[in-house]
């Protein structure tokens, strides 16, 4: 008589709790690696300089500095440094200002407060806002600059 060698052992195909876990698993992983896959897409994307950068690194001047070297070499060097004029912006009119009041005012009315004290501060601003939008005159806020 002859052995039959025994048939290899088969895994049991998964219960329903395991087919459930499973199944929840794969999709946390599917979302997970969509989600990294788009924030590695958008922080490897190259950002191209816009214009309006440009013009502000133009605008911006550092102060210079002048260095006169003397004709002799005896005499000790002359360092003198040279400042930029500062712009002078013309004052705002009461029309534009009257417009600032009324944006702040908006805003103003959008905050939530969290403590009565605030809710008090937040009222006082709002009436004083109110009452500089309805006077005929504004008081002015342009001080110029005296040296």
């Amino acid at each position: 008589m002859a052995v039959t060698p025994a048939p290899p052992n088969r895994p049991s195909p998964p219960g329903p709790a395991e087919k459930r876990f499973l199944r929840r698993s794969l999709r946390f992983f599917l979302a997970a690696n969509i989600a990294f896959g788009v924030y590695a897409l958008l922080t490897t994307s190259k950002k191209e300089p816009s214009e309006k950068e440009g013009e502000e690194a133009a605008k911006m001047v550092p102060a210079a500095s002048v260095t006169l070297e003397p004709a002799t070499p005896d005499k000790k060097t002359v360092v003198a440094t040279v400042t930029p004029p500062t712009e002078v912006l013309p004052p705002i009119t009461e029309q534009e200002q009257r417009e600032l009041f009324e944006w702040i005012l908006e805003e103003k009315r959008k905050v939530k407060p969290n403590t009565l004290d605030e809710k008090k501060k937040i009222e006082e601003e709002k009436a004083l806002l109110k009452q500089l939008i309805r006077a005929k005159s504004i008081p002015s806020i342009y001080e110029p600059h005296i040296s």
